[in-house]
């Protein structure tokens, strides 16, 4: 009796130390995680003179609007907004669709090439963006409608037909189009997995009932993998929402919220016409930060509303890292 009473109270005592260690670690990595967060969000609201005050740590003793109103002024935040979400809407559409599409091609079909093709895919995986920027700076300034407008030139006194695609959200649609859109290849690769796990029964069952391929892939395969197409929506949204590196390239006129945030700084000179030189210093960074907060805001909205599907999608495709 005595060693079964001290066996049970071993186990407790490894339990409670195990919670409490947990306990420990989630807090530890909340913190970690949620600083920035934080840090980002009391600074937002805070008035300058605050940032004079010592006492001043995490809630501001003068809560205030202002920055977001000033941050407003330079970047105008409704145009911008509204600008980054007629690039991403269409775009994230149209590249899930085209990758789901391409994926169950990679999977289930055999034809002449798919092997090679699909490293030509992996390789676009790893190569970075900066090295296609002056092709695609090149090929969207004088768009030739896919090697159509070259066919042209007899018809055009010996000039190509092209058209400047340059400051629209066209760029963004071709790429998601064609496959190449912003990480479209590491989409491609995931849901091609995805479908290979899948059994062939669905389809051999499918065609016996008189399906097509296409008619298949609808009704059939899309059905089954809603896991796999939250998580790549996500990360659609997530990348388009925070691309810098291709809008600051196709747009030369007006920019994303993203960009416009980057921009932020060099406008700040606006303001000193209004403001003294003192004010001007100790609002910048309030008003940087307040846009920042703007930006990450309905991403932060975005992952509170879906994180349980997204974890759950994680667990199902087997994704890792």
């Amino acid at each position: 009796m005595n060693e079964l009473k001290q066996k049970k109270v071993a186990e407790t005592s490894l339990k409670i130390v195990t919670a409490i260690l947990r306990t420990l670690f989630l807090i530890g990595m909340a913190y970690v995680l949620l600083y920035p967060v934080l840090f980002l969000l009391s600074n937002a609201f805070r008035d300058p003179v605050d940032r004079l005050d010592p006492t001043v740590i995490w809630i501001p003793k003068n809560f205030t609007l202002q920055n977001f109103l000033l941050a407003d002024q330079l970047i105008d935040f409704r145009h911008s907004i509204l600008m980054t979400l007629k690039i991403l809407v269409p775009s994230v559409i149209i590249q899930v669709f085209v990758c789901l599409m391409v994926a169950y091609g990679f999977a289930r079909f055999k034809f002449k090439g798919r092997d090679i093709l699909f490293t030509l895919l992996v390789f676009t995986i790893v190569v970075p963006t900066n090295t296609l920027i002056i092709p695609l700076y090149v090929k969207f300034h004088f768009f030739d409608f896919f090697g159509i407008g070259q066919l042209l030139r007899p018809f055009n006194h010996g000039k190509a037909v092209t058209i400047n695609l340059l400051n629209t959200s066209w760029p963004f649609y071709l790429m998601s189009l064609t496959g190449v859109g912003i990480r479209s290849g590491l989409y491609i690769y995931m849901v091609r997995q995805f479908f290979k796990g899948m059994p062939v029964e669905l389809e051999e069952a499918a065609f016996v009932d008189g399906y097509g391929p296409f008619r298949t892939f609808l009704q059939v395969m899309l059905p089954n993998v809603g896991s796999i197409v939250i998580v790549i929506t996500l990360f659609s949204i997530v990348w388009h929402w925070n691309d810098y590196y291709l809008s600051v390239m196709f747009f030369t006129d007006e920019y994303p919220l993203s960009v416009n945030v980057t921009l932020l700084q060099d406008r700040l000179t606006l303001l000193s016409q209004n403001m003294s030189a003192e004010d001007m210093a100790l609002a910048e960074n309030s008003i940087l930060e307040a846009s920042c907060f703007v930006v990450i805001l309905p991403m932060l909205i975005l992952y509170v509303f879906s994180q349980r599907h997204f974890t759950e999608s994680i667990t199902r495709t087997g994704l890792v890292g």
